[in-house]
Order: C-alpha cells, then sequence, then structure tokens
C-alpha cells in the first residue's frame, strides 16, 4: 500500500485502483487466517453453545432417550465417492467379505435427500472411522470393511474418506436435527496369532502416523499376551483377558495404551461426534472402561453404549451388573431375544406375548437405568430378522410397532425398514451385511417408523415413562407407557388368522375418541374412553395400534433422566423430564444443592455439587413443588477416576467361598461388605493365578485410600484380612498396580 501511496508518474485511477487492490490482498489474507484460527478450535466447544435447551433437540448429546437411531455398516450404504476405493484383493462388490466402497460421501448423499428425516431417525450410527489394517482374515478371507481391527486410531479409515468428509458429515447430520454416533474398539487391533503363526500384519497400532508396537515385538507390554489357546470364553474372566480369535488384545492397564485410547477417542469428540457405541464390553476389565468413560465424561459428555452379547432372556449378573456400574449403557441383548422369540421364531420357540411381557418386568427390577438401554431387531452379528420370520413383511411391521412403542431407544438396522433379508448363499454375517437394497421410502415398515419415530420428540411416555400392562394373552399384548399425565398405548395382536375381543380393557388415557397414531396402517383403529374404560374393541388378526395423549405437565417437576449417569464435582449433566418450567428452580444431589447452567421446562443443565460422593438421590424444585420421585442411584465420583489392579497373594479358600476388596472411597464401598468389590479375579496366566487373587477398579486418581480384602462364602458369611488397613496412593493419572500378602 506504502508503495503504491509513493508512486509517481502514473494516473490517478490508476494509483487508486493500485491501493484497492493492495488493500483487497490484505482483508482477504486477514480473513483467511481468522476461518483458519476457527478451523483449529474443537467441534466440541463451538456446537456446545449452539444447545437450544430441549430435551429433544440436536444439542443434547449426552441423553439420546428422545431419539430413534439407525445403525449404518458404511460400506454397505452408498458409494458417494467412487475414487477413495480400495483396490487389490480387499476390494471386491461381489464378496460379501470384501470392500464394496460405501463411505461417508454416501451416507451425506442420503442425508441430504432426506432420507433419514423423512423417517424420523434423529441418530446415525456408523462403523468405526478409524484407518485400519489391509490385512485379510486368515481364517476366512474376511478384509476389514467392518472397521473393527484398528491399526491407527488417530487416522481416518481412508476407504471412508478424509477427516473433512468425515466433519462434513456431522455437520450436515447437526443441521438436519441428527446426531453421529461411531462405533469404537478399543479392545483390540488385528490379527496378530492364528493357528500358531504369526500373521504378516501382527496387529500393528500406530498413533497418528507413528508406530507404537506390534503384537510379537511388544517391549512395553501395549498387549495383553495370553495364548489364544486357553482363550476359552467359559468364565467372565477368560472373557475379559483372552484374545478374540488371535485379533491382537490391547492391555489397557498398561499406562501407555490407556492413555493411547483416551486420547484417541477425543479426535472424534472434537470432530463433532455425539454418542460412541463401544465394541465388545464383554472382553474388557470393567474397572478400566468405567476410568475410561468417565474420562470422556469430564471431557464432552456424550451418550454411551457398549456391546456385551447374549442371547437368552434370561439374565445375566455380570452384564446386568455392568450396565449398573460401567457409567454406560448397553445394546439389549435380552430385549432383542425376547422380540424374536416372540415374533420371528415363535412357531419354534414357544415363547408367547405371555413370555415377552414378563421378561420386560424382569428387566425393570434388574435394570437400575432401563430406559437407557438400546432395543433392536437386527444387527450386524446376526441373521436378519425378515429371514428368521420366513420373509413375512407382516412379522416385521409388528415388530416394529413394538419396538418403537416399548421401553428403551430403538435402534433399526440399515435395510431392516426395506424388508432386507440375509443375502442369498447363508445366515449372519456376512451375509447380514449386504449392500443396501433401496431407498424406498413407500414401504409400509418405513411408514411405521415415520409415523412413530416422531412420537419420542413430542410425547415423555416413550422417552421417559412405566410400562404397565393392560390386556395378555399369548397373542395379544396391549400395553401403555406412562409419564406424569402423557400416555402412550400400544395394541398387538401377532396371531395372523385370529382376532380377538378385548373385553374389560382399561387404559389411562383421559376421556375421549383416539385416532390411531399408525394412520390404520395395521388395521388397529380408533377407541374411546371413558372413566379409564376402553369402549368394546376388536383386534383383528395381525393388527397394531398405537393411541397418544400428550399432556401440558406445568404442575410439579417429573425427572425423565439423568444423562450421564455418573460424573465428578464440577462437571456439567443433563437433567430431562417435563414441568420444570420456564423460572429458575433448584436441584439437590442428596443433601448438596447444584449450581445451575440453563433452566427450561424440559431441561436442565447443572453442575454436579461438591460435598458428596457415591449413589445420591436427585431432586427438582420449582415454584410448583418438588419432584414427587427422586431420581435414584446417580453415581458422583470422589474425583478424577484412574484404573489400578489390586492384587493379593496367598488368599486361600474353600470351594464356593471368594475374594473380594472393600475400602475407604464410595468407588471401594466405603467399608460397606455389602458394596464390596468382586469376586476377584485368580485365573490368568499373565497375571494371577489362584491363590493370587487381582481385579482392575476405577477409584479416584491422587488419592490416599486405605482398603482390605475380605472373604464371602456362599452362605454370604464374611471374613476379613487381620492387620493394619492397606495403604494406597493412587496415581494422578494413567493407570496404577498394588500387589499385597493376605494378612
Amino acid at each position: 500500500i506504502r508503495d503504491c501511496l509513493l508512486s509517481r508518474g502514473l494516473g490517478d485511477v490508476y494509483k487508486r485502483q493500485r491501493v484497492l487492490n493492495s488493500v483487497l490482498v490484505v482483508i482477504i489474507a486477514f480473513l483467511f487466517g481468522l476461518i483458519s484460527l476457527f478451523a483449529l478450535l474443537p467441534k466440541t466447544n463451538v456446537f456446545a453453545q449452539a444447545d437450544s435447551g430441549s430435551d429433544a433437540d440436536v444439542g443434547n448429546y449426552s441423553s439420546m432417550s428422545t431419539d430413534v437411531i439407525y445403525q449404518i455398516v458404511t460400506d454397505r450404504f452408498v458409494d458417494g465417492d467412487p475414487s477413495n476405493n480400495p483396490t487389490g484383493e480387499i476390494y471386491d462388490k461381489n464378496n460379501l467379505r470384501k470392500y464394496h466402497g460405501g463411505d461417508w460421501a454416501g451416507i451425506t448423499q442420503k442425508l441430504n435427500e432426506n432420507y433419514f428425516t423423512n423417517m424420523g431417525v434423529t441418530a446415525l450410527w456408523i462403523s468405526s472411522p478409524v484407518q485400519n489394517s489391509d490385512y485379510i482374515d486368515p481364517s476366512n478371507g474376511c478384509a476389514p470393511y467392518h472397521g473393527y481391527w484398528g491399526r491407527d486410531f488417530f487416522t481416518p479409515n481412508q476407504y471412508f474418506g478424509t477427516m473433512e468428509e468425515f466433519e462434513e458429515l456431522v455437520d450436515t447430520a447437526h443441521a438436519k436435527g441428527i446426531k453421529v454416533i461411531i462405533d469404537f474398539a478399543p479392545n483390540h487391533t488385528s490379527f496378530a496369532v492364528y493357528d500358531g503363526v504369526i500373521q504378516p500384519n501382527d496387529g500393528v497400532l500406530y498413533r497418528d502416523g507413528e508406530y507404537v508396537s506390534t503384537y510379537s515385538n511388544d517391549p512395553n507390554g501395549i498387549f495383553n499376551h495370553v495364548s489364544d489357546q486357553w482363550a476359552e470364553f467359559d468364565t467372565w474372566e477368560h472373557t475379559v483377558y483372552a484374545p478374540l480369535f488371535g485379533l491382537a488384545d490391547l492391555n489397557q492397564q498398561n499406562a501407555t495404551t490407556d492413555q493411547y485410547l483416551k486420547d484417541a477417542i477425543k479426535v472424534w469428540l472434537d470432530a463433532g461426534v455425539d454418542g460412541i457405541r463401544v465394541d465388545a464390553v464383554k472382553h474388557m476389565s470393567l474397572g478400566w472402561q468405567k476410568n475410561w468413560v468417565s474420562d470422556i465424561y469430564d471431557y464432552k459428555p456424550v451418550f454411551i453404549f457398549g456391546e456385551w452379547s447374549h442371547s437368552a432372556t434370561t439374565s445375566e449378573p455380570n452384564m446386568e451388573n455392568f450396565a449398573n456400574e460401567s457409567g454406560m449403557s448397553l445394546l439389549d441383548f435380552r430385549y432383542n431375544t425376547a422380540i424374536r422369540s416372540a415374533l420371528a421364531n415363535a412357531m419354534t420357540s414357544g415363547y408367547t406375548m405371555v413370555d415377552f411381557h414378563n421378561t420386560m418386568m424382569a428387566m425393570e427390577q434388574d435394570y437400575d437405568f432401563i430406559n437407557d438401554q438400546v432395543t433392536f431387531l437386527d444387527n450386524h452379528d446376526q441373521s436378519r430378522f425378515m429371514t428368521e420370520a420366513g420373509y413375512n413383511e407382516l412379522t416385521l411391521d409388528i415388530a416394529f410397532t413394538l419396538q418403537m412403542t416399548s421401553r428403551g431407544i430403538p435402534c433399526i438396522y440399515y435395510g431392516t425398514e426395506q424388508y432386507m433379508a440375509d443375502a442369498a448363499g447363508g445366515k449372519s454375517d456376512p451375509y447380514n451385511r449386504a449392500d443396501m437394497t433401496g431407498f424406498d421410502q413407500s414401504t409400509r415398515a418405513y411408514q411405521i417408523i415415520s409415523k412413530l419415530a416422531p412420537l419420542r420428540k413430542t410425547n415423555p411416555a416413550l422417552a421417559y415413562g412405566s410400562t404397565q400392562q393392560r390386556w395378555l394373552n399369548n397373542d395379544v399384548y396391549v400395553f401403555e407407557r406412562v409419564f406424569g399425565d402423557s400416555v402412550v398405548m400400544t395394541a398387538i395382536n401377532r396371531n395372523q388368522s385370529s382376532g380377538y375381543q378385548l373385553e374389560n380393557l382399561m387404559s389411562s388415557l383421559p376421556n375421549g375418541t383416539y385416532y390411531d397414531v399408525l394412520g390404520n396402517l395395521l388395521g388397529g383403529g380408533n377407541i374411546t374412553v371413558t372413566n379409564g374404560s376402553v369402549s368394546d374393541y376388536y383386534l383383528g388378526a395381525g393388527q397394531c395400534a398405537v393411541w397418544q395423549y400428550t399432556a401440558d405437565d406445568e404442575g410439579t417437576p417429573i425427572i425423565g433422566n439423568i444423562n450421564p449417569k455418573m460424573s465428578k464435582p464440577g462437571n456439567t449433566v443433563t437433567i430431562t423430564g417435563r414441568g420444570f418450567g420456564d423460572t429458575t428452580g433448584s436441584v439437590a444431589f442428596g443433601t448438596a444443592n447444584a449450581q445451575i447452567v440453563s433452566w427450561s421446562d424440559s431441561m436442565i443443565k447443572a453442575i454436579v455439587p461438591g460435598g458428596v460422593a457415591g449413589e445420591v438421590d436427585v431432586v427438582v424444585t420449582n415454584a410448583n413443588g418438588t419432584s414427587s420421585e427422586a431420581f435414584a442411584g446417580f453415581d458422583v465420583l470422589s474425583g478424577a477416576q484412574v484404573s489400578v489392579r489390586f492384587k493379593v497373594n496367598n488368599a486361600t479358600t474353600d470351594y464356593g467361598t471368594n475374594v473380594y476388596i472393600v475400602g475407604s472411597v464410595p468407588e471401594l464401598g466405603s467399608w460397606d461388605t455389602t458394596k464390596a468389590i468382586g469376586p476377584l479375579f485368580n485365573d490368568t496366566p499373565t497375571i494371577g493365578v489362584y491363590p493370587t487373587w487381582f481385579y482392575d477398579i476405577s477409584v479416584p486418581a491422587n488419592t490416599q485410600i486405605e482398603y482390605k480384602f475380605i472373604k464371602i462364602d456362599g452362605a454370604g458369611n464374611v471374613v476379613w484380612e487381620s492387620g493394619m488397613n492397606h495403604v494406597y496412593t493412587t496415581p494422578a493419572s494413567n493407570t496404577g498396580e498394588v500387589t499385597v500378602n493376605w494378612q
């Protein structure tokens, strides 16, 4: 600019033009600098400012109570950018075990075409986005198109797209009011040893392009080195510490591995993701996972749910304890088995709708937070529902009606709304992972979802309500979800040959005539309710209906949920429900009042107060009164968490007696033997074998704790160690280990 002003022998116009050009260059450079600066800011912080204050808003990423999730195997959905397709033996569109080319650009394309919006889907669960090994499974020739053989957890899978394309997917989804959940697999990397032979990839791990370790050359102990011949999975201990089918098993208790996994997930949190589905939680220690999840909640409190595979309708105590104690929810495998047994496999299982209801009621007793478990009809590891149902579309329609209105967060597997069955040639993996067959928005299944999904946003009974049975026999199930004065009533008849006259049908719906939310897609029709009694109603063969009443709850507050389910003092949690009012009131965690961050009629953000620890009741108070029912069992952690391996030698026991640990902090039961941690493990060759016992436990960091080991027999009798309490100061970060002798 100075040179231009000092120039001589030029006309005024020319001089002005040079000045203008120079100024424009400076302005443009400044703007590009600002853009670059904003691009470097963590997306999580920018996005957090956009929270509108509604429990149904996309900014409410800590809770998915009002959402419907759609699961996508990224490689099998849409190939939006053929230029990023792999080459060589890992790519073959005619082979269900190889890459097919689906990518993030393809998902973004369908977002822009409103395929998900028109269906009412408000969350997408996509395949793990991390860079995978290019190695082929030695047992069956499968390529890692599924995303579960991580090589570099800091780098995007180049066959799905670039980080910019991933962020474009997230931004597009958010603009549509849709959250994004990523699959994440912290249990293992890729194949290391198969049939005793070291594989070419050797489970190699990189960090943002920098080599970390291989399984067979692992001087720093990044991996667990339990022989795969020991992997019988006959006990939970074996399941936790043995490798999965030759995959290199990560040693999360190693400080470097622990930090790697904590740092890696933040890369994707910074990219804007709203939720995490954790693969194979059954195969990692509860203690390490609780410490990892707590670290995530300290950084960005997104919704987290894990996969604990279970193929029965009966209780699995370790699974339920994990859901209640880990701080994350689970994919609801018991629900999946129950709904498949009652509908898809009804002819062979002998399982009735009475059995289904009884399983639902039993699960309400087994889980502390039943409404946060994620229900599903199909997933990527089992034969598709349509195959099991004998390709009967009506059976699937009935199942969708039941799933979309019963408790839990519904998840739809890609293509199920298009009546996809297993591909020709087999069942389950990989035949359940065929390419998406089409995007027809007129299928009856798609229409059922599109009518019921929005109800989760508008009627809190689906998100937070309790379940009450109203009419029941082997074929018919009529139930209500009730929250405050809001009601959703569903009638299901699985019998496609016979109808039933539903005599003496009662309802919580107020007086009035109610029209089927499904618009009679399944022939259910309308009902009239008078003083709690439903007029004569005939539910025909294979018919279903849904009726609803959404109350204007303006009385005392009603808490529906608190997310996350655990947090430490100083962190912000989200309280959802109804009737909070528009004027700020108060929130108490046990005996301590919380600082309020934001307040609306359906959502409060509050900071967990100090002075309380352990499981506490939470209540909300406004001008109209205090919530009549406290939210019970919110877990206030003692502080930032680390995973510590506690070991005791020479703890001999009689048959049926086990060793537990109890100590001075809530994470160790606060000296209450009924809350002692255990039973401890004693059968892992590389860690500890009887009479040595051990357990990985999430405890407060940088804290002096006191503890003792106890023995508990089958009758519940407790024997304490003698001597003084053991004393241990936990590390300030990462992981720790302490070993003592039984006193």
